[in-house]
């Protein structure tokens, strides 16, 4: 006869089997309803489209709609905040980039959720640089050209450079671009790319670092100089990045991942990874995306935790050089 440990070791076995079968069954099913996925910025800026390409692909392939919400305000934080606290069900997602996960992390002195640990990681969607433009009174027609332009004595401490706020992506790329190209661009911060791309054009600033520069650009009310990626932007093939261009090793990227709540079972977690994978190879989703200026990735989990990381690593390093700090 059996002994009651034994008993109890076989009955604890087929509970674990049960549970076991039951995640799976779960998992294949999965989803039976719509998902909402929360954008945590305002609707029309270039992450919310981004979003919506994706969700919308992801969808037919999933077999349910997902549904974005723009939870905007503070910068991101507050509909990332949101997501970490919600059921890891695969119900919930948020589609943000790393302005809440990296940026933010380095810049604000109390974050109320945690970018790595508050989440279960899906995938990276693709990254994007953004694009250093001049205005056209600036002679430099290159790289090159506006180095030689700013390091001169005669202009050096009089260019200045528009952001959209301090501690912002474009404040990151004005001061590594001071720092590894030895120049003294003055920041000037405004609430917003918009006004400050409206005073580069008034000639107010004369650079500025804006992902969403290309009507001014193909407009020529602007000059590209080149572009923060490692990667040269899908729309400008043939203008260097910084990095090719006399800045080796320039790279400063924005990239769009998908999250879910912390606790999300691995088999869902495949599955959404999987999705994206799966709607990333469309060629009208490529042609979309590649059209914003975005390079596609879709990644690993692992991967994306890396990638946050890293990141974050490096900009604290940029924020140790700003004069004055970030916060």
């Amino acid at each position: 006869m059996r002994s009651i440990c034994q008993l109890k070791f076989l009955a604890w076995l087929g509970l674990v089997g049960l549970v076991s079968l039951t995640s799976i069954a779960h998992a294949q099913s999965y989803p039976v309803r719509p998902i909402k996925a929360i954008v945590p910025y305002a609707a029309g800026g270039f992450s919310d489209q981004a979003s919506r390409v994706i969700a919308e692909a992801m969808s037919r392939n999933l077999g349910q709609n997902i549904v974005i919400e723009n939870r905007a305000g503070g910068g991101g934080r507050i509909g990332s905040e949101a997501v970490s606290k919600m059921t890891p069900d695969g119900y919930q997602l948020l589609m943000t980039t790393n302005g809440t996960k990296t940026y933010m992390a380095v810049v604000e002195k109390s974050l109320s959720y945690d970018p790595v640990n508050d989440f279960t990681p899906i995938s990276l969607v693709g990254k994007y640089g953004l694009l250093m433009v001049v205005n056209p009174s600036v002679p430099a027609k290159n790289l090159p050209e506006f180095l030689a332009y700013a390091r001169d004595a005669k202009t050096k401490g009089k260019i200045n450079y528009a952001s959209s706020g301090m501690g912002s992506g474009l404040h990151f790329a004005g001061e590594l671009f001071n720092a590894m190209g030895k120049t003294d661009m003055v920041h000037v911060p405004y609430k917003g790319s918009g006004p400050g791309m409206q005073d580069v054009l008034a000639g107010v600033c004369q650079v500025i670092f804006d992902g969403a520069a290309k009507p001014q650009i193909d407009a020529d009310k602007v000059r590209l100089i080149g572009t923060t990626s490692s990667v040269r932007d899908p729309r400008y093939p043939d203008i260097p990045t910084l990095s090719e261009g006399g800045l080796t090793g320039y790279d400063l990227t924005y990239w769009v991942g998908i999250f879910a709540p912390k606790g999300l079972p691995p088999e869902i977690q495949a599955r959404l990874n999987a999705s994206v994978k799966t709607a990333l190879a469309e060629p009208d989703v490529q042609r979309k995306l590649n059209g914003m200026g975005m390079t596609l990735v879709g990644s690993t989990p692992e991967q994306m935790v890396q990638e946050i990381r890293t990141e974050t690593a490096k900009l604290r390093q940029i924020a140790a050089q700003i004069p004055g700090g970030v916060n």
